[in-house]
């Protein structure tokens, strides 16, 4: 059985691939249902759960950003508020304008610093789930030459002419 996504997407292009035409028709195969259904369910086992968290981390992100905005907005519609009451009197019109240019000021300083703060926490995390699953890929090739070098020594010695099988306990020692 194949063990990477990549080499289970390879054998699932050669099926589509190498299908029998139906009859009459050159745009339409035949495949085997039930080995086609069981590679797609192998590729789906095998995505790690990281990306899952990257996608849930994206969100978060998402979520964040829509707080910040929103929080800007209503400290925004404040200082509009108090411009408009502040306007209402003509020997206050400078000092409404001072003050609502300010709020502005804040509340846009506000929505950049929290943006900036959850795309440096997305960044992070983005990149802490890069690295596990770096770490991840290189455990699944080690892995894999392990068994290939185990499944070659045992075939190499194994007197029923050529057919080993690979022995886990062996691989523990």
């Amino acid at each position: 059985m194949a063990s990477g996504v990549e080499e289970l997407l390879d054998m699932l292009f050669e099926m589509v691939d190498e299908a029998k035409n139906m009859p009459l028709s050159s745009d339409k195969c035949v495949l085997e249902r039930d080995r086609a259904l069981d590679l797609i369910d192998d590729i789906r086992a095998q995505f790690p759960v990281e990306l899952g968290e990257a996608k849930k981390l994206v969100a978060s992100r998402n979520d964040y950003i829509a707080a910040a905005k929103r929080e800007a907005e209503v400290i925004r519609k404040q200082a509009e508020v108090e411009a408009q009451r502040m306007l209402a009197e003509e020997s206050v019109l400078n000092q409404a304008k001072q003050r609502s240019a300010e709020l502005m000021r804040q509340a846009e300083e506000r929505s950049r610093e929290l943006k900036r703060s959850a795309n440096e926490y997305c960044e992070d995390a983005l990149r802490r789930t890069e690295e596990a699953v770096a770490e991840a890929y290189d455990e699944i090739k080690k892995s894999r030459a392990r068994f290939r070098a185990a499944a070659s020594a045992t075939a190499a010695g194994s007197p029923s002419g050529g057919r080993a099988a690979y022995d886990a306990a062996a691989e523990e020692d």
